[in-house]
């Protein structure tokens, strides 16, 4: 009974909703969003539950929901907490929406209990996503040159998905002297271009046009696409044939055999194809005699002769000639040849080459026989007497041996190398009237010797070679040229031989010996090696061989491969670098300086400090330059008793190479007689040896030592006797040695520098030196030196400051004099040849 129940309300559930499908919406009416395309997920577009008036806490027990059709993608959904409509999944408005127009999304909405049914539409609005595009990027528009001004082309459309503002807008045309564009609307609203002829065309002139067409839509931002339009000018018959000059004039003599070419003739038309393809003929005005003695080749234009000439019956033929070409409504020109037949003997002189020796060596002597030659006249008398002549400019001439023979000799010393090949004319003249003569051209070639050495296009070659490069990658090419040829000619190339920095050339640099490719055999080093020359050859294949030399110089250049090297402060037994502070200190108080070099050169080892890493950055600053570490402020009470500082020293290459140093500052109230890690250090081997300012700089510190040493001495002598005055009444107080064990020096001596000197264990004395003369009013010098004084490497003097107001021991006050701090401050070259000036890692230097 139960289930037969359920079963009547599932029934009338679908008949109810059934009815509320085929009845429409209820009478409240119908909602109505709209939302842009292409909104990410979780988007809002309404809140359903406020617009419907319903209670967003019952959505979900009534079970609201949108209705869609099976296999229908969901682009919204209903938060049922909320009540909000959102993007399900990003909607391309021309995806769900082909035909264009209005883009709508009909939902239909549904609630239970009681049953309810919603239609909303949400309009998706179109956005400028799409750029006009052509359905090809080129196009070809043919048009004849004879084409009227005003002539239209039509253009193909762009066609851009979006609608609106959105889509295509406007076309443009690029700048051009003979179209211009009108954008035409058709009835859809749709746009489409003409291009329009602005000036005529000439083929001859230009044969194509090429523009440029650009589409653009209306939206913001504005889009825009192009295609190139290729205008292709065709040809018209609009020229007629011209020949090279309307009259002719030819002489033949009357004994031309049938064949012989009487003139060229040469007509032009600027057209092309069949309408500038030309054809002669003989005009309609040419006689029947002419015909029959003379042709005309129709494509060549050659007039040939085709009968027996007779100088008696008629001397001069007059031929009139026409070209016409094969285009449409063609115009035949004419012009007039006219053929002057000469009176001549019958028989020319013979001239037989009856031997002949070439080719002929460049080296030949003058008056080498080159060829016999024999001349033979057919006629009798004065006709058959024939004298024979070569041409002029050319190093070779006749000599008559017998009668009728003649030798061809050479008359100076040949060079094949300016002139490789003569043409010979040969002339022989018989004493007819008139006169017939008969050349014959003879061609002698000269043979090469090896007279030329090579010579190499550059007097010396500069090559330029980056660092680490690649073993075996080709650095240059050097190239020579030998004027003479075959094998005289074919040169090899070769490596001279020599050593660079102790090694062979060969295992440095190697030679194809063919083309004169050189290839570099290892990784150049720019710190090791920087430049070097090596000599080439080459040498050609003749004999004997000639060879020339030539100069290459390598120059390496420099890669910012070496990353900086901290050399203070050196951390003691791979701990991290300590130093003490004074918890006294000023602004400005120099903590110590990060000294480092790099191998690199120019920029590459330009370097600069920066401080990476702080306990508190207010505290303390690196200058950048010089790498000094400085207080930026007074130590505070709530101020951390250490430091951690990292500090980071970065090169000028491309990329930059860095290193970083920690340092751990400790901030005591006093500091004790220890040295820091700023002042224990020393350059890395390759550093102080690579460089050759180290030795002048160990002489010049050398000698700064023994100055001091000397100034000393001098200072212990004027002490003693300060000693022995004082025993007299003298003003200054008794000495008094403050380095010495037991004595304590100055809390100002302490704030004006990191260091105090420690006298080695087992000193139980020290000497003290008064200096009272040679100075300021109320200051008093002194020079405190220990039983071990050799061991250290410099003294300083240090004034004896009047008592401060501030100081608290009274007994310090009474003291007139202050000892000598000894710093046992590490004396490093400076390499000069790494970093600027500005950069050079500096000693810690201690006030």
């Amino acid at each position: 009974m139960g289930a037969g129940a359920g079963s009547g309300r599932g029934q009338l559930f679908l008949r109810s909703l059934l009815f509320l499908l085929l009845a429409g919406p209820p009478a409240r009416g119908q909602l109505r969003y709209a939302v842009p395309e292409e909104l990410e997920h979780g988007a809002f577009v309404a809140n359903l539950g406020e617009d419907l008036g319903l209670d967003v806490s019952t959505l979900s027990a009534r079970r609201f929901r949108i209705v869609s059709r099976a296999g229908a993608r969901q682009h919204l959904e209903v938060n049922l907490e909320n009540g909000i409509l959102f993007v399900n999944e990003r909607i391309d408005r021309e995806e769900v929406c082909e035909a264009g127009g209005t883009c709508l999304l009909h939902l239909q909405l549904l609630v239970e209990s009681p049953l309810e049914l919603y239609r909303v539409e949400v309009e998706v609005l179109d956005i400028n996503d799409h750029a006009p595009t052509f359905p090809w990027q080129e196009y070809v528009l043919e048009v004849a040159e004879s084409a009227v001004l005003g002539a239209r082309f039509p253009l193909e459309s762009a066609q851009d998905p979006d609608v609106g503002t959105n889509s295509v807008h406007t076309y443009r045309l690029s700048p051009n002297g003979f179209f211009s564009l009108e954008v035409q609307t058709r009835s859809d609203a749709s746009k489409f271009a003409e291009l329009v002829l602005e000036r005529a065309l000439d083929r001859e002139q230009q044969r194509v046009h090429r523009v440029l067409l650009t589409a653009l839509d209306g939206g913001v931002p504005e889009r825009s696409g192009t295609a190139h339009i290729l205008v292709t000018v065709l040809d018209a018959n609009d020229n007629v044939p011209a020949f090279d000059q309307p009259s002719y004039g030819v002489s033949l003599p009357e004994d031309a055999p049938a064949g012989t070419l009487v003139i060229q003739l040469n007509a032009t038309d600027l057209d092309e194809g069949p309408n500038g393809e030309i054809e002669y003929s003989f005009s309609g005005h040419a006689p029947p005699r002419v015909r029959e003695l003379f042709h005309v080749e129709p494509r060549s234009g050659q007039v040939l002769l085709k009968g027996r000439l007779d100088y008696e019956r008629a001397s001069l033929h007059e031929l009139y000639v026409q070209a016409k070409d094969r285009g449409p409504s063609a115009v035949a020109v004419h012009c007039r040849v006219l053929v002057h037949l000469l009176d001549v003997n019958d028989n020319a002189p013979e001239v037989t080459l009856t031997s002949v020796s070439t080719p002929v060596l460049e080296d030949a002597p003058p008056g080498t026989v080159i060829a016999v030659i024999s001349v033979l006249d057919r006629d009798s008398g004065d006709n058959g007497r024939v004298s024979c002549e070569v041409g002029p400019n050319v190093p070779f001439e006749l000599r008559s041996s017998f009668r009728n023979y003649y030798t061809l000799v050479t008359t100076q010393a040949l060079d094949r190398e300016v002139v490789p090949e003569y043409n010979v004319s040969i002339t022989a003249r018989d004493m007819g009237s008139p006169a017939l003569l008969t050349r014959s051209t003879l061609t002698i070639p000269v043979s090469d010797v090896n007279d030329n050495a090579p010579r190499f296009l550059q007097p010396s070659y500069s090559v330029y070679v980056m660092e680490n490069n690649a073993p075996g990658a080709s650095i240059c090419s050097v190239s020579a040229l030998d004027p003479d040829c075959q094998q005289n000619a074919y040169l090899s190339y070769s490596i001279a031989d020599g050593h660079i920095h102790g090694m062979p050339v060969g295992t440095y640099v190697s030679i194809n010996s063919d083309s004169g490719h050189m290839y570099a055999l290892r990784s150049l080093d720019y710190e090791q090696i920087r430049s070097f020359q090596i000599q080439v050859q080459a040498q050609d294949a003749g004999f004997p061989p000639l060879s020339a030399n030539v100069t290459v110089h390598i120059f390496v250049l420099d890669q910012n491969d070496n990353a900086p090297v901290i050399v203070s402060p050196m951390p003691r037994n791979g701990s991290v670098a300590t130093e003490l502070v004074p918890r006294s200190a000023r602004p400005g108080y120099l903590v110590g300086t990060v000294s480092a070099v790099d191998a690199d050169a120019g920029l590459n080892s330009r370097l600069s400090y920066q401080l990476l890493q702080a306990t508190d950055f207010t505290l303390f600053s690196v200058a950048p330059d010089t790498g000094e570490l400085r207080t930026l402020r007074s130590f505070l009470e709530q101020d951390a008793s250490r430091q951690q500082l990292v500090v980071q020293v970065r090169d000028g290459g491309q990329p930059a190479l860095s290193a970083t140093v920690s340092l751990l500052l400790s901030v005591v109230e006093t500091i004790p007689q220890t040295l820091s890690d700023f002042s224990e250090f020393s350059l890395p081997p390759e550093v102080s040896s690579s460089s050759p300012l180290t030795l002048y700089l160990l002489v010049s510190l050398g000698s700064i030592s023994f100055t001091f040493l000397l100034a000393i001495l001098i200072l212990t002598a004027i002490r003693c006797r300060g000693e022995r005055r004082s025993r007299q009444g003298d003003s200054c107080l008794p000495p008094r040695c403050h380095c010495c064990p037991g004595s304590r020096p100055s809390s100002d001596g302490l704030k004006t520098s990191n260091l105090t000197a420690q006298p080695p264990a087992g000193t139980t004395a020290a000497t003290c030196l008064d200096v009272p003369a040679g100075g300021p009013p109320g200051y008093c010098y002194k020079v405190c030196l220990g039983p071990e004084s050799a061991q250290s490497d410099f003294m300083f003097l240090k004034p004896c400051s009047p008592p401060r107001n501030n100081e608290k021991d009274p007994g310090k006050r009474s003291r007139p004099d202050h000892h000598l701090q000894v710093s046992k401050e590490a004396k490093q070259p400076n390499t000069d040849w790494l970093p600027p000036s500005t950069q050079r890692p500096a000693l810690k230097r201690y006030r």
